[in-house]
C-alpha cells in the first residue's frame, strides 16, 4: 500500500497529522504501507534565504498578539499528541524548497519518512533553520547521512527539478491546503484528521492494488 503526504515541512498542522497518521497505523500491525513524501510550499514566493519571524508573523496574521494566540492553539493541540513544540525558539521562517530536496535526498537511501520527521523537529521542537544548508546537512547527519556530502548535494540543483514537478501537479489537482494523503492514488484525506479518520482508508486502500495514474511519483 502506497500513502503519499503532500505536506510542507514548515505546517505545524503537517507535523501534527503525521504523529496521527503514525498512531493510525500503529492501530494496523499488519500492514506494511510505503510512505512517501511529496512537496507542497505554502509560502512559494518566499525569499531564497527565508525571513524573520516576526516580520513573518506580522504579515502573515496581521501582529504578534494574534499570531501568540494562534501558536497556543497549536501547541496545545501538538501537546496532547505527545508533540511538544517551542513555537517561540523559531527566529527565522525558512524557504522549504532546500528541505524538500532533503528528504528526497534521503528517499534514495530509504529515509525519506524519518528525514521528515527529523526536519520537523529540528524546527519546531529546537528552532533550526532548515533553509540553511548546514543545518540540513546536520540533521541527515544525525540519520547516518554523510555531511560533507548531503551539503556538496544541496549545493547542486540536486532533486530540484522533482521538486519542483511534484509541487507543481500538486496545485495542477486543486491541493490550496496540507496535509493532504494520498492513498494507493486513488483515495484522499485532507487535514491533520485524527486517527480514528485514516483507519478506514487505511483498511480500503489495503485491499486495492495502486491506480498510477493519478499522481506522479
Amino acid at each position: 500500500m502506497l500513502i503519499e503526504t503532500f505536506a510542507d515541512l514548515i505546517c505545524p498542522w503537517c507535523y501534527i497529522g503525521k504523529r496521527r497518521l503514525d498512531r493510525a497505523l500503529m492501530q494496523r500491525p499488519n500492514l506494511r504501507p510505503e510512505l512517501r513524501w511529496q512537496p507542497f510550499q505554502l509560502n512559494p514566493d518566499m525569499p531564497r534565504g527565508g525571513m524573520s519571524r516576526e516580520d513573518y508573523l506580522a504579515a502573515k496574521f496581521g501582529g504578534s498578539e494574534r499570531a501568540r494566540q494562534i501558536h497556543r492553539v497549536v501547541e496545545d493541540t501538538a501537546g496532547r499528541d505527545g508533540l511538544p513544540l517551542a513555537l517561540d525558539r523559531i527566529q527565522r521562517t525558512p524557504n522549504s524548497f532546500d528541505a524538500h530536496r532533503l528528504v528526497r535526498i534521503a528517499g534514495r537511501q530509504g529515509l525519506g519518512n524519518a528525514m521528515a520527521d527529523a526536519l520537523f523537529a529540528a524546527y519546531f521542537v529546537e528552532g533550526v533553520d532548515i533553509g540553511d544548508p548546514d543545518a540540513l546537512a546536520s540533521v541527515a547527519a544525525g540519520l547516518g547521512m554523510d555531511f560533507v556530502e548531503t551539503r556538496r548535494r544541496l549545493t547542486s540543483d540536486a532533486e530540484s527539478a522533482a521538486v519542483l514537478a511534484a509541487d507543481a501537479l500538486a496545485r495542477q489537482m486543486g491541493l490550496q491546503a496540507v496535509p493532504c494523503y494520498i492513498f494507493n492514488r486513488r483515495y484522499a484525506l485532507s487535514g491533520a484528521q485524527e486517527p480514528a479518520s485514516f483507519l478506514p482508508l487505511l483498511d480500503l486502500g489495503s485491499e486495492e492494488p495502486e491506480n498510477l495514474s493519478v499522481v506522479a511519483g
